[in-house]
Protein backbone atom coordinates (compact mmCIF):
# COMPACT_ATOMS: atom_id res chain seq x y z
CA UNK A 1 0.00 0.00 0.00
CA UNK A 2 1.43 3.37 -0.99
CA UNK A 3 2.15 6.05 1.58
CA UNK A 4 1.03 9.63 1.17
CA UNK A 5 4.53 10.96 0.69
CA UNK A 6 5.75 13.75 -1.58
CA UNK A 7 6.24 11.16 -4.32
CA UNK A 8 2.60 10.09 -4.28
CA UNK A 9 0.87 13.30 -3.19
CA UNK A 10 -0.69 14.56 -6.40
CA UNK A 11 -0.80 18.31 -5.89
CA UNK A 12 1.84 19.77 -3.58
CA UNK A 13 5.46 19.11 -4.40
CA UNK A 14 6.77 20.49 -1.09
CA UNK A 15 4.42 18.37 1.02
CA UNK A 16 6.00 17.49 4.34
CA UNK A 17 5.39 18.30 7.98
CA UNK A 18 7.65 20.28 10.28
CA UNK A 19 7.35 19.73 14.04
CA UNK A 20 8.84 22.86 15.68
CA UNK A 21 6.76 22.53 18.88
CA UNK A 22 8.93 19.61 19.91
CA UNK A 23 11.89 22.01 20.24
CA UNK A 24 10.34 23.36 23.46
CA UNK A 25 11.41 20.23 25.33
CA UNK A 26 10.23 16.74 26.12
CA UNK A 27 8.08 17.94 29.02
CA UNK A 28 5.73 19.62 26.55
CA UNK A 29 4.60 16.59 24.57
CA UNK A 30 4.69 12.87 23.94
CA UNK A 31 5.71 11.42 20.61
CA UNK A 32 2.92 9.05 19.68
CA UNK A 33 1.88 7.52 16.40
CA UNK A 34 -1.83 7.57 15.52
CA UNK A 35 -3.62 4.22 15.56
CA UNK A 36 -5.28 5.02 12.24
CA UNK A 37 -8.47 3.42 10.93
CA UNK A 38 -9.16 0.16 9.15
CA UNK A 39 -10.29 0.69 5.54
CA UNK A 40 -10.47 4.50 5.87
CA UNK A 41 -12.71 6.47 3.51
CA UNK A 42 -12.47 10.17 2.67
CA UNK A 43 -16.10 11.15 3.21
CA UNK A 44 -16.16 14.95 3.49
CA UNK A 45 -13.74 17.60 2.26
CA UNK A 46 -13.70 21.37 2.73
CA UNK A 47 -12.39 22.81 -0.51
CA UNK A 48 -12.00 26.18 1.21
CA UNK A 49 -9.77 24.71 3.91
CA UNK A 50 -7.87 22.63 1.33
CA UNK A 51 -6.84 25.77 -0.54
CA UNK A 52 -5.30 27.17 2.64
CA UNK A 53 -2.72 24.37 2.47
CA UNK A 54 -2.36 24.41 -1.30
CA UNK A 55 -4.00 20.97 -1.45
CA UNK A 56 -6.77 19.68 -3.66
CA UNK A 57 -8.34 16.71 -1.96
CA UNK A 58 -11.28 16.51 -4.34
CA UNK A 59 -10.23 13.95 -6.91
CA UNK A 60 -11.69 11.29 -9.15
CA UNK A 61 -8.53 9.21 -8.89
CA UNK A 62 -9.24 6.31 -6.49
CA UNK A 63 -5.54 5.93 -5.67
CA UNK A 64 -5.20 9.60 -4.72
CA UNK A 65 -8.37 9.50 -2.62
CA UNK A 66 -7.13 6.43 -0.80
CA UNK A 67 -3.79 8.11 -0.11
CA UNK A 68 -5.55 11.11 1.42
CA UNK A 69 -7.79 8.85 3.49
CA UNK A 70 -4.80 6.96 4.83
CA UNK A 71 -2.89 10.14 5.66
CA UNK A 72 -5.76 12.01 7.32
CA UNK A 73 -6.81 9.04 9.39
CA UNK A 74 -3.27 8.55 10.65
CA UNK A 75 -3.12 5.12 9.05
CA UNK A 76 -0.11 5.81 6.82
CA UNK A 77 2.17 8.79 7.36
CA UNK A 78 4.76 10.47 5.14
CA UNK A 79 8.39 9.64 5.72
CA UNK A 80 9.82 11.81 8.47
CA UNK A 81 6.43 12.73 9.95
CA UNK A 82 6.71 12.49 13.75
CA UNK A 83 3.27 13.15 15.33
CA UNK A 84 3.02 14.40 18.88
CA UNK A 85 0.31 14.94 21.49
CA UNK A 86 0.72 17.88 23.86
CA UNK A 87 0.23 18.03 27.60
CA UNK A 88 -1.88 20.66 29.34
CA UNK A 89 -4.04 21.04 32.43
CA UNK A 90 -7.18 23.00 33.14
CA UNK A 91 -10.27 23.96 35.06
CA UNK A 92 -13.38 22.03 34.09
CA UNK A 93 -16.77 23.37 35.20
CA UNK A 94 -14.87 25.70 37.53
CA UNK A 95 -12.92 22.95 39.29
CA UNK A 96 -9.22 22.21 38.96
CA UNK A 97 -8.92 19.02 36.92
CA UNK A 98 -5.14 18.67 37.02
CA UNK A 99 -3.21 17.24 34.11
CA UNK A 100 -5.15 16.72 30.92
CA UNK A 101 -3.68 16.82 27.42
CA UNK A 102 -4.45 15.79 23.86
CA UNK A 103 -6.39 12.67 24.73
CA UNK A 104 -7.52 12.01 21.18
CA UNK A 105 -5.53 14.52 19.14
CA UNK A 106 -2.31 13.96 17.21
CA UNK A 107 -0.41 16.95 15.86
CA UNK A 108 1.09 15.86 12.53
CA UNK A 109 3.05 19.08 12.36
CA UNK A 110 3.02 22.32 10.42
CA UNK A 111 2.65 23.25 6.78
CA UNK A 112 3.47 26.62 5.27
CA UNK A 113 0.49 28.61 4.02
CA UNK A 114 0.95 29.25 0.29
CA UNK A 115 -0.95 32.53 0.74
CA UNK A 116 -0.90 33.97 4.26
CA UNK A 117 -3.63 36.46 3.33
CA UNK A 118 -6.03 33.49 3.41
CA UNK A 119 -4.82 32.65 6.92
CA UNK A 120 -5.42 35.93 8.77
CA UNK A 121 -1.79 36.81 8.11
CA UNK A 122 -0.35 33.71 9.80
CA UNK A 123 2.41 32.04 7.83
CA UNK A 124 1.84 28.43 8.88
CA UNK A 125 -0.95 25.99 9.72
CA UNK A 126 -0.76 23.27 12.35
CA UNK A 127 -2.43 20.07 11.13
CA UNK A 128 -4.05 17.94 13.81
CA UNK A 129 -5.97 14.66 13.70
CA UNK A 130 -8.85 14.30 16.14
CA UNK A 131 -10.01 10.77 16.88
CA UNK A 132 -7.07 8.71 15.60
CA UNK A 133 -6.57 6.68 18.78
CA UNK A 134 -5.23 6.70 22.31
CA UNK A 135 -2.43 8.94 23.54
CA UNK A 136 -0.65 9.08 26.92
CA UNK A 137 -3.27 11.71 27.90
CA UNK A 138 -6.38 9.69 27.06
CA UNK A 139 -6.94 8.70 30.72
CA UNK A 140 -9.87 6.23 30.62
CA UNK A 141 -10.83 7.20 27.07
CA UNK A 142 -10.26 5.26 23.87
CA UNK A 143 -8.90 8.22 21.93
CA UNK A 144 -11.57 7.84 19.30
CA UNK A 145 -14.18 10.21 17.92
CA UNK A 146 -17.47 8.94 16.55
CA UNK A 147 -19.09 9.83 13.25
CA UNK A 148 -21.88 11.78 14.92
CA UNK A 149 -19.68 14.27 16.76
CA UNK A 150 -17.12 14.42 13.96
CA UNK A 151 -19.71 15.56 11.42
CA UNK A 152 -20.90 18.21 13.87
CA UNK A 153 -17.38 19.55 14.34
CA UNK A 154 -16.63 19.43 10.62
CA UNK A 155 -19.80 21.32 9.69
CA UNK A 156 -19.72 23.84 12.50
CA UNK A 157 -16.10 24.88 12.23
CA UNK A 158 -16.58 25.61 8.54
CA UNK A 159 -19.97 27.27 9.14
CA UNK A 160 -18.48 29.55 11.78
CA UNK A 161 -15.66 30.57 9.47
CA UNK A 162 -18.12 31.64 6.79
CA UNK A 163 -20.10 33.57 9.40
CA UNK A 164 -16.91 35.56 9.92
CA UNK A 165 -16.17 34.14 13.37
CA UNK A 166 -12.57 33.11 14.16
CA UNK A 167 -12.35 29.33 14.44
CA UNK A 168 -10.18 26.32 13.85
CA UNK A 169 -10.85 24.87 10.43
CA UNK A 170 -11.88 21.40 9.30
CA UNK A 171 -9.95 20.06 6.34
CA UNK A 172 -11.64 16.70 5.92
CA UNK A 173 -13.53 13.87 7.57
CA UNK A 174 -12.33 10.30 7.25
CA UNK A 175 -14.68 7.49 8.24
CA UNK A 176 -14.45 3.77 8.91
CA UNK A 177 -16.63 0.85 9.97
CA UNK A 178 -14.55 0.49 13.15
CA UNK A 179 -17.04 0.13 16.05
CA UNK A 180 -16.81 2.57 18.98
CA UNK A 181 -18.79 2.23 22.20
CA UNK A 182 -20.51 5.34 23.54
CA UNK A 183 -24.10 5.48 24.83
CA UNK A 184 -24.64 3.09 21.92
CA UNK A 185 -22.37 1.38 19.45
CA UNK A 186 -21.23 3.82 16.79
CA UNK A 187 -18.52 3.99 14.15
CA UNK A 188 -15.21 5.83 14.25
CA UNK A 189 -14.22 8.94 12.33
CA UNK A 190 -11.27 11.33 12.25
CA UNK A 191 -11.49 15.08 11.64
CA UNK A 192 -8.39 16.87 10.41
CA UNK A 193 -8.28 20.27 12.09
CA UNK A 194 -6.24 23.31 11.10
CA UNK A 195 -5.11 26.31 13.14
CA UNK A 196 -2.13 28.62 13.25
CA UNK A 197 -1.74 27.31 16.80
CA UNK A 198 -3.63 24.96 19.09
CA UNK A 199 -2.12 26.52 22.24
CA UNK A 200 -4.75 26.73 25.00
CA UNK A 201 -5.08 28.51 28.33
CA UNK A 202 -4.55 25.07 29.84
CA UNK A 203 -1.01 24.81 28.50
CA UNK A 204 -0.03 27.78 30.64
CA UNK A 205 -1.89 26.44 33.67
CA UNK A 206 -0.05 23.14 33.42
CA UNK A 207 3.45 24.56 33.64
CA UNK A 208 2.58 27.26 36.16
CA UNK A 209 0.72 25.11 38.66
CA UNK A 210 3.32 22.35 38.45
CA UNK A 211 6.05 24.87 39.29
CA UNK A 212 7.82 24.54 35.92
CA UNK A 213 8.42 28.25 35.53
CA UNK A 214 11.36 27.96 33.13
CA UNK A 215 9.15 25.91 30.85
CA UNK A 216 6.38 28.49 31.31
CA UNK A 217 8.75 31.19 30.11
CA UNK A 218 9.64 29.14 27.03
CA UNK A 219 5.94 28.63 26.33
CA UNK A 220 5.24 32.36 26.58
CA UNK A 221 8.13 33.18 24.24
CA UNK A 222 6.97 30.47 21.82
CA UNK A 223 3.38 31.70 21.83
CA UNK A 224 4.42 35.30 21.26
CA UNK A 225 6.62 34.32 18.34
CA UNK A 226 3.87 32.22 16.76
CA UNK A 227 0.73 34.31 17.22
CA UNK A 228 1.55 37.83 18.49
CA UNK A 229 5.14 38.81 17.60
CA UNK A 230 4.59 42.49 18.44
CA UNK A 231 4.44 41.55 22.12
CA UNK A 232 8.17 40.80 22.07
CA UNK A 233 8.92 44.54 21.88
CA UNK A 234 6.78 45.41 24.91
CA UNK A 235 8.30 46.32 28.29
CA UNK A 236 6.71 43.13 29.66
CA UNK A 237 6.08 40.70 26.80
CA UNK A 238 4.09 38.28 28.97
CA UNK A 239 1.75 41.07 30.06
CA UNK A 240 1.34 42.22 26.47
CA UNK A 241 0.43 38.65 25.49
CA UNK A 242 -2.19 38.52 28.23
CA UNK A 243 -3.64 41.86 27.16
CA UNK A 244 -3.88 40.63 23.58
CA UNK A 245 -5.65 37.43 24.59
CA UNK A 246 -8.14 39.45 26.64
CA UNK A 247 -8.96 41.66 23.67
CA UNK A 248 -9.28 38.76 21.23
CA UNK A 249 -11.47 36.79 23.61
CA UNK A 250 -13.74 39.78 24.22
CA UNK A 251 -14.34 40.16 20.49
CA UNK A 252 -14.95 36.43 20.09
CA UNK A 253 -17.54 36.35 22.88
CA UNK A 254 -19.45 39.21 21.27
CA UNK A 255 -19.45 37.35 17.97
CA UNK A 256 -20.70 34.15 19.61
CA UNK A 257 -23.46 35.98 21.43
CA UNK A 258 -24.62 37.86 18.36
CA UNK A 259 -25.24 34.73 16.29
CA UNK A 260 -26.81 32.88 19.23
CA UNK A 261 -23.96 30.38 19.45
CA UNK A 262 -23.54 28.36 22.65
CA UNK A 263 -20.19 26.60 22.97
CA UNK A 264 -21.44 24.32 25.73
CA UNK A 265 -18.15 23.49 27.48
CA UNK A 266 -16.00 26.57 28.08
CA UNK A 267 -13.38 24.91 30.26
CA UNK A 268 -9.99 26.62 30.37
CA UNK A 269 -8.51 23.76 28.35
CA UNK A 270 -10.98 24.60 25.58
CA UNK A 271 -9.96 28.27 25.32
CA UNK A 272 -7.58 29.29 22.53
CA UNK A 273 -4.76 31.78 22.99
CA UNK A 274 -5.58 32.92 19.46
CA UNK A 275 -9.05 33.97 20.56
CA UNK A 276 -10.50 31.48 18.09
CA UNK A 277 -13.33 29.03 18.60
CA UNK A 278 -11.83 25.69 19.67
CA UNK A 279 -13.28 22.23 20.35
CA UNK A 280 -16.83 21.71 19.11
CA UNK A 281 -18.46 19.40 21.63
CA UNK A 282 -22.01 19.97 22.93
CA UNK A 283 -22.55 23.22 21.00
CA UNK A 284 -25.74 24.67 19.56
CA UNK A 285 -27.10 27.68 17.76
CA UNK A 286 -30.05 29.20 19.57
CA UNK A 287 -33.52 28.51 18.20
CA UNK A 288 -36.05 30.08 20.58
CA UNK A 289 -34.20 32.71 22.60
CA UNK A 290 -33.57 31.65 26.18
CA UNK A 291 -30.52 33.25 27.80
CA UNK A 292 -30.36 30.38 30.32
CA UNK A 293 -30.22 27.67 27.67
CA UNK A 294 -27.31 25.27 27.32
CA UNK A 295 -27.28 22.21 25.06
CA UNK A 296 -24.85 20.40 27.38
CA UNK A 297 -26.66 17.74 29.42
CA UNK A 298 -23.62 17.49 31.69
CA UNK A 299 -23.95 21.16 32.64
CA UNK A 300 -26.86 20.79 35.04
CA UNK A 301 -26.21 24.15 36.73
CA UNK A 302 -26.14 26.03 33.43
CA UNK A 303 -22.60 27.32 33.93
CA UNK A 304 -22.02 27.52 30.18
CA UNK A 305 -25.43 28.81 29.12
CA UNK A 306 -25.64 31.51 26.43
CA UNK A 307 -26.16 34.32 28.90
CA UNK A 308 -23.19 33.32 31.04
CA UNK A 309 -20.59 32.90 28.31
CA UNK A 310 -19.05 36.39 28.66
CA UNK A 311 -18.72 36.04 32.44
CA UNK A 312 -17.18 32.59 32.07
CA UNK A 313 -14.73 33.91 29.50
CA UNK A 314 -13.63 36.52 32.04
CA UNK A 315 -13.33 33.78 34.71
CA UNK A 316 -11.13 31.77 32.37
CA UNK A 317 -8.99 34.82 31.64
CA UNK A 318 -8.50 35.28 35.37
CA UNK A 319 -7.32 31.66 35.57
CA UNK A 320 -4.90 32.35 32.71
CA UNK A 321 -3.64 35.51 34.41
CA UNK A 322 -3.11 33.56 37.63
CA UNK A 323 -1.08 31.01 35.70
CA UNK A 324 1.06 33.74 34.13
CA UNK A 325 1.74 35.57 37.41
CA UNK A 326 5.28 34.16 37.77
CA UNK A 327 6.18 36.10 34.62
CA UNK A 328 4.03 39.18 35.19
CA UNK A 329 5.58 40.40 38.42
CA UNK A 330 2.87 42.76 39.66
CA UNK A 331 -0.48 41.03 40.40
CA UNK A 332 -2.27 44.33 39.85
CA UNK A 333 -1.06 44.38 36.25
CA UNK A 334 -2.72 41.00 35.75
CA UNK A 335 -5.97 42.22 37.34
CA UNK A 336 -5.96 45.37 35.22
CA UNK A 337 -5.39 43.35 32.06
CA UNK A 338 -8.40 41.13 32.74
CA UNK A 339 -10.51 44.07 33.91
CA UNK A 340 -10.29 45.39 30.35
CA UNK A 341 -12.40 42.44 29.19
CA UNK A 342 -15.75 43.85 30.30
CA UNK A 343 -15.59 47.23 28.51
CA UNK A 344 -14.07 45.62 25.42
CA UNK A 345 -16.77 42.96 25.29
CA UNK A 346 -19.52 45.48 25.98
CA UNK A 347 -18.31 47.80 23.24
CA UNK A 348 -18.03 44.95 20.71
CA UNK A 349 -21.43 43.54 21.65
CA UNK A 350 -23.18 46.90 21.52
CA UNK A 351 -21.59 47.76 18.20
CA UNK A 352 -22.66 44.49 16.63
CA UNK A 353 -26.20 44.68 18.00
CA UNK A 354 -26.44 48.25 16.76
CA UNK A 355 -25.61 46.99 13.28
CA UNK A 356 -27.86 43.93 13.55
CA UNK A 357 -30.81 46.24 14.31
CA UNK A 358 -29.89 48.61 11.47
CA UNK A 359 -29.55 51.58 13.81
CA UNK A 360 -26.55 53.21 12.18
CA UNK A 361 -24.59 55.73 14.25
CA UNK A 362 -25.43 55.43 17.97
CA UNK A 363 -27.91 57.86 19.47
CA UNK A 364 -29.10 58.43 23.00
CA UNK A 365 -31.52 55.74 24.09
CA UNK A 366 -30.17 53.08 21.71
CA UNK A 367 -28.89 50.88 24.53
CA UNK A 368 -32.34 50.85 26.11
CA UNK A 369 -33.92 50.05 22.74
CA UNK A 370 -31.54 47.13 22.20
CA UNK A 371 -32.13 45.81 25.71
CA UNK A 372 -35.90 46.03 25.21
CA UNK A 373 -35.58 44.05 21.95
CA UNK A 374 -33.69 41.28 23.68
CA UNK A 375 -36.22 41.29 26.52
CA UNK A 376 -39.10 40.97 24.05
CA UNK A 377 -37.32 38.13 22.28
CA UNK A 378 -36.73 36.31 25.56
CA UNK A 379 -40.31 36.85 26.78
CA UNK A 380 -41.62 35.32 23.57
CA UNK A 381 -38.77 32.82 23.10
CA UNK A 382 -38.59 34.18 19.59
CA UNK A 383 -36.27 32.41 17.19
CA UNK A 384 -32.91 34.17 17.42
CA UNK A 385 -31.83 33.93 13.79
CA UNK A 386 -35.24 34.51 12.21
CA UNK A 387 -36.09 37.47 14.45
CA UNK A 388 -33.07 39.49 13.43
CA UNK A 389 -33.29 38.50 9.78
CA UNK A 390 -37.00 39.23 9.42
CA UNK A 391 -36.78 42.51 11.31
CA UNK A 392 -35.07 43.94 8.25
CA UNK A 393 -38.37 43.71 6.35
CA UNK A 394 -40.23 45.91 8.87
CA UNK A 395 -41.29 49.25 7.44
CA UNK A 396 -40.39 52.38 9.40
CA UNK A 397 -43.86 53.72 8.56
CA UNK A 398 -46.06 53.40 11.65
CA UNK A 399 -49.15 52.92 9.45
CA UNK A 400 -47.72 49.82 7.78
CA UNK A 401 -48.66 46.45 9.25
CA UNK A 402 -46.02 44.36 10.93
CA UNK A 403 -45.10 41.53 8.52
CA UNK A 404 -46.85 38.33 9.56
CA UNK A 405 -43.59 36.38 9.23
CA UNK A 406 -42.13 38.61 11.95
CA UNK A 407 -45.26 38.92 14.09
CA UNK A 408 -45.63 35.14 14.20
CA UNK A 409 -42.39 34.86 16.20
CA UNK A 410 -43.81 36.94 19.08
CA UNK A 411 -47.09 35.28 20.04
CA UNK A 412 -46.56 34.72 23.78
CA UNK A 413 -46.45 38.39 24.73
CA UNK A 414 -47.33 40.22 21.51
CA UNK A 415 -48.13 43.50 23.25
CA UNK A 416 -44.57 43.78 24.55
CA UNK A 417 -43.25 43.24 21.03
CA UNK A 418 -45.70 45.69 19.45
CA UNK A 419 -44.78 48.39 21.96
CA UNK A 420 -41.13 47.87 21.09
CA UNK A 421 -41.88 48.10 17.36
CA UNK A 422 -43.46 51.54 17.89
CA UNK A 423 -40.29 52.79 19.61
CA UNK A 424 -38.08 51.16 16.99
CA UNK A 425 -39.96 52.73 14.11
CA UNK A 426 -39.69 56.14 15.71
CA UNK A 427 -35.93 55.66 16.01
CA UNK A 428 -35.70 54.57 12.36
CA UNK A 429 -37.56 57.66 11.19
CA UNK A 430 -35.11 59.85 13.11
CA UNK A 431 -32.32 58.11 11.26
CA UNK A 432 -33.86 58.94 7.92
CA UNK A 433 -32.47 56.05 5.88
CA UNK A 434 -34.55 54.33 3.22
CA UNK A 435 -36.03 51.03 4.37
CA UNK A 436 -34.51 49.16 1.42
CA UNK A 437 -31.07 50.53 2.23
CA UNK A 438 -31.43 49.52 5.87
CA UNK A 439 -32.62 46.02 4.98
CA UNK A 440 -29.65 45.52 2.69
CA UNK A 441 -27.25 46.50 5.49
CA UNK A 442 -29.04 44.28 8.02
CA UNK A 443 -28.96 41.28 5.69
CA UNK A 444 -25.18 41.58 5.55
CA UNK A 445 -24.83 41.07 9.31
CA UNK A 446 -27.85 38.89 10.16
CA UNK A 447 -27.35 35.38 8.78
CA UNK A 448 -30.22 33.59 7.10
CA UNK A 449 -28.58 30.19 7.59
CA UNK A 450 -26.90 28.72 10.66
CA UNK A 451 -26.13 25.13 11.63
CA UNK A 452 -29.37 24.36 13.43
CA UNK A 453 -29.44 21.19 15.49
CA UNK A 454 -32.16 19.49 13.48
CA UNK A 455 -30.28 20.10 10.24
CA UNK A 456 -27.12 18.58 11.67
CA UNK A 457 -29.10 15.62 13.01
CA UNK A 458 -30.59 14.94 9.59
CA UNK A 459 -27.16 15.01 7.97
CA UNK A 460 -25.82 12.70 10.68
CA UNK A 461 -28.67 10.20 10.28
CA UNK A 462 -28.09 10.06 6.53
CA UNK A 463 -24.34 9.67 6.99
CA UNK A 464 -24.78 6.87 9.51
CA UNK A 465 -26.77 5.12 6.79
CA UNK A 466 -23.84 5.62 4.41
CA UNK A 467 -25.10 8.67 2.52
CA UNK A 468 -23.07 11.89 2.91
CA UNK A 469 -24.98 13.89 0.30
CA UNK A 470 -27.09 15.69 2.93
CA UNK A 471 -23.95 16.76 4.79
CA UNK A 472 -22.37 18.01 1.58
CA UNK A 473 -25.47 19.98 0.59
CA UNK A 474 -25.76 21.47 4.07
CA UNK A 475 -22.11 22.48 3.99
CA UNK A 476 -22.62 24.15 0.62
CA UNK A 477 -25.54 26.18 2.00
CA UNK A 478 -23.60 27.23 5.09
CA UNK A 479 -20.76 28.58 2.93
CA UNK A 480 -23.06 31.53 2.11
CA UNK A 481 -24.93 32.22 5.36
CA UNK A 482 -25.94 35.80 4.51
CA UNK A 483 -27.16 35.15 0.96
CA UNK A 484 -30.87 34.70 0.28
CA UNK A 485 -30.49 31.33 -1.51
CA UNK A 486 -34.24 31.00 -2.20
CA UNK A 487 -33.76 27.48 -3.53
CA UNK A 488 -32.64 26.45 -0.04
CA UNK A 489 -35.40 28.15 1.95
CA UNK A 490 -36.04 24.96 3.94
CA UNK A 491 -32.61 25.30 5.56
CA UNK A 492 -33.56 28.74 6.89
CA UNK A 493 -36.80 27.64 8.58
CA UNK A 494 -37.28 27.16 12.30
CA UNK A 495 -37.09 23.55 13.47
CA UNK A 496 -40.28 21.50 13.16
CA UNK A 497 -42.40 21.43 16.31
CA UNK A 498 -41.61 17.76 16.84
CA UNK A 499 -37.84 18.27 16.46
CA UNK A 500 -35.78 17.33 19.48
CA UNK A 501 -34.04 20.19 21.28
CA UNK A 502 -30.24 20.03 21.40
CA UNK A 503 -29.24 17.76 24.28
CA UNK A 504 -25.64 16.66 24.01
CA UNK A 505 -23.12 15.26 26.44
CA UNK A 506 -19.45 16.12 26.68
CA UNK A 507 -18.69 12.61 25.41
CA UNK A 508 -20.25 13.50 22.06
Amino acid sequence: MKTCSPATTPNRADFGFDQPYSSLGSEFFSAVRPFGLPAPRLSLVSEDASRLLGLHLESTDPEALQSWAELFSGTTLPAGCEPISTVYSGHQFGNWAGQLGDGRAHLLGELAAPDATQNCGYARWEVQLKGAGRTPYSRQGDGRAVLRSSIREFLCSEAMWHLGIPTTRALCLVTSSLPVARERMETAAVVTRLAPSFIRFGHFEHFSYSGQHAALRRLVDWTIARIDPACADAANPALALLQGVVARTARLMAQWQCVGFIHGVMNTDNMSMLGWTLDYGPFAFMDGFDPAHTPNTTDRAGRYAWGRQPAIARWNLLALAQAMLPLLGNPQDAMDAVAAFEPQFSQAMRSQLQNKLGLGAPQGGDDDLVDAWLAAMAANQADWTLSFRRLGSLSSNSDSPIPETLQSLFTTRPQQFQAWVADYRQRLRQQGHADAERKLAMDLVNPRFVLRHHLAQHAIAQAEAGDFSAARELMAVLRHPYAQQPEHAAYAAAPPQDAEAPALSCSS
